[in-house]
């Protein structure tokens, strides 16, 4: 197990209570960052247009850093192109202090998010923390095409939704 950090372009509710959430569900050699990025429609459409050849707005999308297999270990060895070196200071230079593993990007429509926990009947934090634990999921390999794939990525949606306290309830 290694930790999941999330590294956002701006402030993310529930950031701390995600990462401890997210940290225990993956097996690494390395910490993971996963990159999160909060957008408005427009530029999603634009991605999603670039990206899928679909000129739609989305609520989510996600761009893993390498092919990840879901349920499986990931190891640097493996995936050297995704690791990245950590600097840091040191007797006034900079040093390598650490690495750290490129997990992907995920990109949250923050309009679109609003607009679903209005249809869902539940808090804008709530939808958020899922669109972010959904694309993390989709980053580790994941996906929802069949109905059993659809069956597992969901359990583990809502597994890690109770951990940060957000499940259905909420």
């Amino acid at each position: 197990m290694s930790k999941v950090l999330l590294d956002c372009n701006t402030k993310f509710p529930f950031k701390r209570r995600l990462e401890g959430a997210l940290t225990p569900f993956v097996d690494a050699d390395l910490p993971l960052v996963l990159e999160l990025t909060l957008v408005t429609k427009r530029t999603i459409r634009l991605l999603n247009a670039e990206k899928r050849g679909v000129d739609a707005v989305t609520d989510v999308l996600s761009f893993p850093a390498a092919n990840f297999r879901a349920g499986e270990p990931i190891l640097s060895e493996e995936f050297s192109d995704c690791v990245e070196p950590v600097f840091g200071m040191k007797k006034g230079e900079w040093v390598l202090k650490s690495e750290r593993l490129l997990l992907g990007s995920v990109v949250i429509c923050t309009k679109r998010a609003k607009e679903q926990a209005k249809e869902y009947g539940h808090s804008e934090e709530r939808e958020m923390c899922y669109l972010a634990v959904h694309g993390f999921l989709h980053c580790l390999g994941y996906d929802h095409i069949t109905e059993e794939d659809k069956r597992v990525m969901r359990h583990h949606e809502e597994e890690i939704m109770k951990k940060i306290g957000l499940g259905r309830e909420a």
